[in-house]
């Protein structure tokens, strides 16, 4: 457990509407710093444009789609080395990329996984909806629907990659794959159970204040996209389409 005599700080940024690549290399970057001590913990959340990611278990008999789909519809495919299975990711979705040391909080992958859940659940609730954990499956369902996926990878106690909370995506898209693996469960999104639109960046402003509240900080500070360096694209990520 951290020691609460530290004031601790989290940095947070909004990337806005990046290409995967872009922000797979920026969390290798600030993994380093992070581990470097270089940096404070960071947040970051954005939206990416149409991409089925593929977790270092994943079964690729999950991906449904052919290339000849994948290119029409203009999907990229990645395998990286988060845990987990396959997911998508694409517009209308907030995708969450917390890069922190668990040292300073708990060392415990399955607590971080649970606070990362609490973030989502405590989101939702502001909506009026009741979520809930499945014990087989890790992410947040609304009864035997998911509405947010989490996927992790944790070196040193420092985190990489996060969740995908689905707010107005194109829920057609993830019936390019068998999402998570799961086959008996469905999707859903904000946009879904309300009933109407709901604006994104409220939606980020809440989930950045329950990260604070649930991982134990006491200020964030915000930093714009553009004092972050962008690497160029990394050879180790591999495109398979």
């Amino acid at each position: 457990m951290a020691n609460r005599s530290t004031y601790r700080k989290l940095i947070y940024s909004d990337l806005g509407f990046i290409d995967y690549k872009q922000a797979w290399d920026l969390q290798k970057e600030i993994f380093t710093q992070r581990l470097r001590g270089e940096i404070d913990d960071t947040l970051f959340l954005l939206e990416h444009p149409h991409t089925y990611t593929l977790g270092k278990v994943a079964d690729k008999e999950n991906l449904l789609s052919n290339d000849d789909q994948l290119k029409e519809l203009g999907i990229s495919v990645y395998e990286i080395d988060r845990g987990g299975d396959i997911t998508y990711h694409g517009p209308g979705q907030i995708v969450g990329y917390p890069i922190i040391n668990l040292s300073e909080w708990k060392e415990d992958t399955h607590e971080y996984l649970r606070g990362l859940e609490e973030v989502i659940m405590k989101t939702c609730a502001e909506y009026g909806l009741q979520t809930e954990r499945n014990s087989k499956y890790t992410g947040v369902w609304i009864g035997k629907r998911k509405i947010a996926a989490i996927g992790i990878k944790v070196s040193r106690w420092i985190t990489m990659h996060g969740f995908a909370f689905n707010i107005s995506t194109d829920l057609n898209f993830f019936g390019g794959i068998v999402p998570c693996g799961i086959r008996d469960k469905d999707v859903t999104s904000l946009k879904r159970e309300l009933g109407k639109e709901i604006d994104i960046n409220e939606v980020k402003n809440k989930v950045r204040e329950n990260f604070k509240i649930v991982f134990g900080y006491d200020e964030i500070i915000e930093k714009p996209k553009h004092e972050f360096e962008f690497a160029k694209v990394s050879p180790e990520l591999k495109e398979t389409n």
